[in-house]
């Protein structure tokens, strides 16, 4: 049978054929591990995929109001509309004195940004239905996308450091406003800090003694802190001249010398009924303590400061923490000469890039069992066709993952082990057809290129309609909801798009590299059998 003979049937037979002289398939293939090996590097990585969460809180003041009243001219009227929104699962309010607040909670995959406009929209919307005297709503969106940390630094004062509290604060707060200047660190928080202020603690036997009451202490201090401009005429070139009233708290002098009142025409002075201080503020009773573990056993070492860190969603967890990082040791110096250390009690990018790193390092591992089971059912030359395809297809998988703006984490990698037995199957069922035809008595005439087309050929119908199938399996997973839809998402974006791929990349490789190291067997012994069996039938029909 000549090539021309042949025709091709199937798109399997298609690629085959235009692939198998061009030139350009062994740079293709050069090309999709390139791109697959920087796709793997630049994707954002993370130990779980981010979910999303969407919801908010609704606050309304109403002074005076009772939580009875809150409840049945606030709140309840909140809930009934916001129930009108599309999407909204479960609706929490809470009542109290002068307040009354509506939390909202979305069902989990609802678009972040669309929730909360529609939430702000639905608010504003009835403002004309709430009470008179009603302050403006607060809507607070949640943003649980950016509240969770993914580095968290304790710092604390070394051993022998006289530092204080609000002086380490002080650096910390330096620190933080530095590391918030990353790209993509999104939230940074202190936890257990201590800030400055003036501590006024009232004797109140002399309070009663000079016949005062708190409230006059508290209308005092106030007027020392507020700022006041005054807006005087215009200037000639018609500019505003603005003069405020300057803040009068510099020193401890100054808040000892706050006139409170006049008793028997002298002034009362705040030193005489108060002791005045300059240090943390002694109101706030949380603190944060940093263990050691020293002996076997936990000793409480000193009070700490936590900094808390977040990336945006979507962005790589692994970068990020290694930027923090490199910051922080560039204060190391700095904050040891202070007499302050610190250490990094929560590094998610390590852990994530742990987490990728192992996972892939599995993969490989898959790849070479597969491959030294392929060297004793095929032999070693169809084995390394096999071997190839697979990272080929992984290539293609993750630079697709990548451009659809998805990240590698447990979920991604997972799918990727899952689909792996099923992407070597088209480049093994190709790979076995074709060592079929070269091994077959009617491949002795036939030109090499043509038995590899043919074979190719031969099996594509089938092994679209199976790799469709398995395709089909996977795409109920896409509509799971909730929780569990939001998680194991990466498996049904990932396992059709490697299957698909495992495919196109069996049709074209495997009959190109088949071509460059296989050959067709010697059959002498075979095709004198042949020959001498053709003979003797000629002879009988004689």
């Amino acid at each position: 049978m000549d090539k021309s003979n042949y025709k091709v049937t199937d798109v399997a037979g298609k690629l085959a054929k235009g692939f198998l002289h061009n030139p350009l398939t062994s740079l293709l293939g050069v090309f999709l591990l390139l791109v697959g090996y920087i796709a793997l590097e630049v994707t954002p990585r993370e130990e779980d995929p981010q979910i999303e969460i969407s919801g908010g809180a609704v606050m309304v003041v109403l002074p005076g109001a009772t939580p009875k009243q809150i409840d049945n001219i606030i709140v309840k009227p909140l809930e009934r509309r916001i129930k009108e929104i599309k999407g909204v699962e479960h609706i929490y309010g809470v009542s109290a004195k002068n307040v009354g607040i509506v939390n909202v909670m979305y069902y989990i995959g609802e678009n972040r940004e669309s929730s909360n406009l529609k939430l702000y929209d639905k608010v504003m919307q009835n403002m004309d239905q709430l009470p008179k005297g009603t302050m403006q709503p607060i809507v607070k969106p949640f943003d649980i996308d950016i509240d969770i940390p993914i580095v968290t630094v304790a710092f604390y004062p070394k051993n022998g450091s006289k530092i204080s509290t609000v002086a380490m604060y002080k650096k910390i707060k330096h620190i933080q406003n530095e590391l918030n200047r990353i790209e993509n660190v999104a939230k940074t928080t202190l936890k257990g800090e201590k800030k400055e202020q003036y501590n006024v603690q009232v004797d109140l036997k002399k309070l009663s003694g000079f016949h005062l009451s708190m409230g006059q202490i508290v209308n005092a201090l106030k007027s020392l802190a507020v700022d006041v401009p005054d807006v005087k005429n215009r200037t000639k070139d018609g500019k505003l001249v603005l003069f405020g009233v300057k803040n009068a708290i510099e020193s401890i002098r100054d808040v000892k010398s706050l006139i409170i009142a006049q008793y028997m025409g002298s002034p009362i002075y705040l030193r005489d009924v108060a002791d005045v201080s300059i240090g943390e503020n002694i109101q706030d009773f949380r603190s944060a303590e940093i263990l050691y573990k020293k002996d076997g056993k936990f000793d409480v070492s000193k009070k700490q400061i936590t900094l808390t860190l977040s990336k945006l969603k979507g962005t790589n967890a692994v970068v990020i923490a290694d930027k923090i990082q490199e910051k922080l040791d560039e204060f190391k110096e700095t904050l040891s000469q202070e007499g302050i250390g610190f250490k990094v009690t929560r590094n998610y990018g390590v852990r994530a890039d742990e987490a990728v790193n192992e996972l892939v390092f599995h993969l490989l591992i898959s790849i070479v069992i597969i491959a030294l089971l392929l060297v004793f059912v095929l032999g070693w030359k169809e084995s390394i066709i096999v071997t190839f395809t697979v990272p080929a297809i992984l290539a293609v998988t993750i630079f697709v993952a990548f451009m659809t703006g998805q990240t590698i984490n447990r979920i991604t990698l997972f799918a990727f082990l899952l689909s792996l037995g099923l992407l070597v199957d088209a480049a093994i069922i190709v790979i076995e057809n074709i060592h079929r035809h070269l091994h077959s008595h009617e491949s002795i005439d036939k030109d090499m290129d043509e038995i590899l087309i043919e074979a190719t050929d031969e099996i594509g119908a089938p092994t679209n309609i199976a790799t469709l199938a398995i395709i089909l399996t996977m795409v109920p997973m896409a509509f799971v909801g909730q929780m569990m839809g939001q998680f194991m998402k990466p498996i049904p974006q990932n396992v059709p798009v490697a299957l698909f791929a495992s495919l196109v990349v069996a049709y074209i490789f495997t009959p190109y590299l088949s071509r460059k190291l296989l050959k067709k067997p010697k059959m002498h012994h075979h095709e004198h059998h042949f020959q001498k069996d053709t003979l003797e039938q000629k002879k009988d029909e004689k």
